[in-house]
C-alpha cells in the first residue's frame, strides 16, 4: 500500500494534521496508522477537557502561538460540527503571600499573550465566582472552557474518512526502513509504503522518531501519570466551574485544580507521579523494561536530583488521599476526604533532554523523509487544529 503521507499516531494532534493536510492538498493520499482498536484511547481519551486559554505559556512559543490560534480554530470547529462545548471561565488563585508575586507574572503574561478580559478580581468577586473558594488573591479568566476532547477526536476522523482518507487501527508500528526515498512502514498486521512520515505517536514518539532518525532523537518521553478524584454527586455544588491554584513555575504541571467536566461531574487532581510504564494508568501497571530506560536516562537522574523534594509530595499524594484531600483544601475547605471518589488518570508524555531539562515547549523534529512531533503535552488538545496547521505546513512543502 503506497501512501504520500502516512501519520503514525490517532490521537488528536495526529488526527488533526491529517485534516489540515487534507484542506490544503486533498489529492495527496494520506493514512493514519493506530495500534489500539480505537482512535484516541490514551492522551486525548484520557484529558481533563479543559479549552485552555493561553494564560501560562511564554509569549511568542510555539505553546503560547498555537494554543492561542486553536483555542479560536477549536470553538469554531465544534460550533460548525456541533459539538457541545462552554466557555466557563476559570479562577487562578493565590492560596499564600508568597505567590502573590507569581500569580502577579501569569496575570501579566496572559496580558501579554492578549486575553482580553482576564483581570485581576478582589476576594469579593472571587466568592461571586466560586463561593466555596478562599485565597489571597485572584485573577479571573474569561476564555477558559470545557469540552469533550474524545468526541472532537472521533469527529477529525470522521471528516478525514469523509475526504479520502485512511485510517488503520490496531496497526501497531514496528519498524520504519527507508530506500529510495520511499518509508517502509512495518506494522503489526502490514507494510505501509510513503514518501513521508509524520510521527504523532504522542507516549512513543521518541521511539518511533529513532526508528527512522538513528541517534538524532537526543530526548526520552518520560510518562508522568495524572491521578483524579472525583466529588460525590451531592457535593459537586462546592465548584461552579474551574478553580487553579498557583502553579510551580520550575515544574511543568499545573497543581491540583477543580475542573467541571463537559461530560459531567467535577475531577479534582491531579497530582504528577512518575508512571512505571509509558501506558501505566495505574499503580500496579508496571513495564519493567520501560520503568529501567527511564532510570537510566541522564536527563531523568538529573530531574530527579532536582524536584525530589516535589516529586516525593506528589508520590505521597498518590498513595494518600488524606494528604491529595489537604491539597485541594487550599482552595476550598470544606472539601473532606469523604468527598472524594476514586476518578480516572492520564499519562502526560513529558520530554526529557539528556541534560535534565523537562522540555516546556512543543518540540517538532524534521528529518529528510520524516516529521517527528516530540513534545507535545497540555494545551496540545485545545492547539490541536493549529498544531496540526504547523506541522501539515511543514509536510506540504516537500510536495510543492
Amino acid at each position: 500500500m503506497t501512501y504520500d503521507i502516512v501519520i503514525i499516531g490517532g490521537g488528536i494532534v495526529g488526527l488533526a494534521t491529517g485534516l489540515k493536510v487534507q484542506k490544503v492538498r486533498p489529492d495527496l493520499k494520506i493514512a493514519i496508522l493506530e495500534k489500539e482498536d480505537q482512535l484516541a484511547k490514551h492522551q486525548t481519551g484520557n484529558n481533563s477537557g479543559v479549552i485552555h486559554s493561553g494564560l501560562y505559556y511564554k509569549p511568542g512559543s510555539l505553546k503560547a502561538t498555537n494554543c492561542i490560534n486553536g483555542y479560536h480554530e477549536l470553538i469554531q470547529f465544534c460550533e460548525e460540527e456541533k459539538i457541545p462545548f462552554e466557555i466557563t471561565g476559570k479562577v487562578v488563585v493565590a492560596t499564600r503571600e508568597e505567590q502573590k508575586p507569581l500569580l502577579e507574572n501569569l496575570f501579566q503574561r496572559g496580558l501579554q499573550n492578549g486575553l482580553t478580559g482576564t483581570r485581576k478580581i478582589t476576594l469579593e468577586e472571587l466568592k461571586e465566582y466560586e463561593p466555596h473558594c478562599t485565597g489571597v488573591a485572584a485573577i479571573h479568566v474569561p476564555q477558559t472552557g470545557i469540552v469533550d476532547y474524545y468526541q472532537v477526536a472521533l469527529v477529525y476522523g470522521r471528516k478525514i474518512i469523509q475526504k479520502g482518507g485512511e485510517i488503520f487501527l490496531n496497526h501497531k508500528v514496528l519498524a520504519i526502513n527507508e530506500k529510495d526515498g520511499i518509508n517502509y512502514i512495518e506494522t503489526s498486521k502490514s507494510t505501509f509504503e510513503a514518501k513521508l512520515v509524520i510521527n504523532c505517536a504522542g507516549l512513543y514518539s521518541d521511539k518511533v522518531a529513532k526508528m527512522s532518525s538513528d541517534d538524532s532523537v537526543d530526548v526520552k518521553i518520560i510518562p508522568f501519570r495524572g491521578e483524579y478524584y472525583k466529588l460525590k454527586k451531592e457535593r459537586e455544588y462546592l465548584v461552579k466551574n474551574l478553580i487553579y491554584p498557583v502553579p510551580d513555575p520550575n515544574f511543568p504541571f499545573l497543581g491540583v485544580h477543580f475542573t467541571r467536566m463537559k461530560k459531567g461531574g467535577v475531577e479534582a487532581g491531579p497530582n504528577a507521579v512518575l508512571a512505571f510504564r509509558r501506558e501505566g494508568y495505574k499503580k500496579s501497571q508496571i513495564n519493567l523494561a520501560e520503568l529501567a530506560e527511564t532510570l537510566a536516562w541522564p536527563g531523568f537522574q538529573k530531574v530527579a536530583a532536582k524536584y525530589w523534594k516535589t516529586g516525593f509530595g506528589e508520590l505521597y499524594r498518590s498513595f494518600s488521599k488524606a494528604a491529595f484531600t489537604k491539597a485541594l483544601q487550599e482552595l476550598i475547605p470544606e472539601i473532606q476526604e469523604s468527598d472524594l471518589v476514586e476518578g480516572g488518570a492520564g499519562v502526560r508524555a513529558q520530554a526529557c533532554d539528556k541534560t535534565g531539562g523537562l522540555l516546556d515547549d512543543f518540540s517538532i523534529m524534521e528529518t529528510p523523509m520524516a516529521i517527528n512531533v516530540l513534545n507535545a503535552p497540555s494545551p496540545a488538545a485545545t492547539s490541536s487544529l493549529s498544531i496540526g496547521g504547523t506541522v501539515a505546513s511543514m509536510a506540504l512543502k516537500r510536495f510543492n
